[in-house]
Order: structure tokens, then sequence, then C-alpha cells
């Protein structure tokens, strides 16, 4: 069965799940942003067939969320570090890791997120850059985007 694509789709949400919607992606983003860069050791800590990573590392290359790096000729070997547009993910996955530790597990986490420099746990939340507030789905609304102005 084929799965619909939402690549083009006009609302960000669609496209976005486009991209992450598998359920290896963002566990390969995970890796890669908690500092995994090899391919062997991404499909070691994943478990992950071979073909599956190397499909859904030329899908974040050709999206431009990872960049090959040569670190070995001889045998060729490459590790795979996030672009800026693949760090900006870390905010969508950081949301993820919150909402699953507080919803979906009887069990806390296994593995918490925490600030390197204190060492503090991290509590994630999406705030509003212009307000400083947490987004609020009974405050929030939508319309139609205005069209970009030209001079």
């Amino acid at each position: 069965m084929r799965r619909t694509r939402f690549d083009e789709h006009p609302c960000p949400i669609a496209r976005t799940a486009d991209l992450l919607g598998d359920w290896w992606t963002p566990l390969v983003l995970r890796e890669l942003l908690l500092g995994q860069q090899r391919f062997a050791d991404i499909q070691e800590r994943l478990g992950i067939n071979r073909s599956v990573l190397t499909q859904r590392l030329r899908r974040l290359e050709a999206e431009g969320i990872v960049e090959r790096r040569r670190y070995l000729e001889r045998p060729p070997r490459d590790a795979y570090v996030p672009t800026a547009k693949g760090e900006a993910l870390w905010d969508v996955l950081s949301v993820m890791w919150a909402y699953g530790d507080a919803w979906l597990s009887e069990e806390p986490a296994a593995v918490d997120i925490y600030d390197k420099r204190s060492g503090e746990p991290i509590r994630p939340v999406v705030i509003d850059a212009t307000t400083g507030r947490p987004l609020d789905p009974a405050t929030t609304r939508r319309r139609a985007a205005r069209a970009q102005e030209t001079a």
C-alpha cells in the first residue's frame, strides 16, 4: 500500500508530517541531534535495517537536513552531520519527547534530557517568540497568510 504524500501540501503541519511521518525518521534524527554521526553507530543504537537507515539518511540529505562528510577514504566512510535546518527540528523532537513522557507511558522515560551546563532536567515547551508565553490552543487561531508585498 502506497502512502499519501503531503510534501507539497499548503499546510506546514502536513509537510512536516510528510517528512517525519514514518516511525524511523524521528528516531534517526534524535540520534543525529544527540551526537551520533556514523552510520554503524546509528544502526546499532536503533537496531534498524541497513537499507531502511540508508533510505532515511538519503531523504534527510536530499531535504537539506543532514550533510555527508567523508571521514575515512579507505574504505569510504561518511559522517552525517545535521545542518541548521536539521538542528531546527530539535524543537519538534524535544516537544515530542516531553509529550510521550507525560502522556504515552505509565513509567518515567528510561532516559532524560538535561542541560549540559547545569545538569538540570529540561522540560520542553513551545512558546510564542514575540510574547514569550506558552502556546495555548484556546487563544490561538488561524487565518489566511498575508500575501508578500512587493516594493
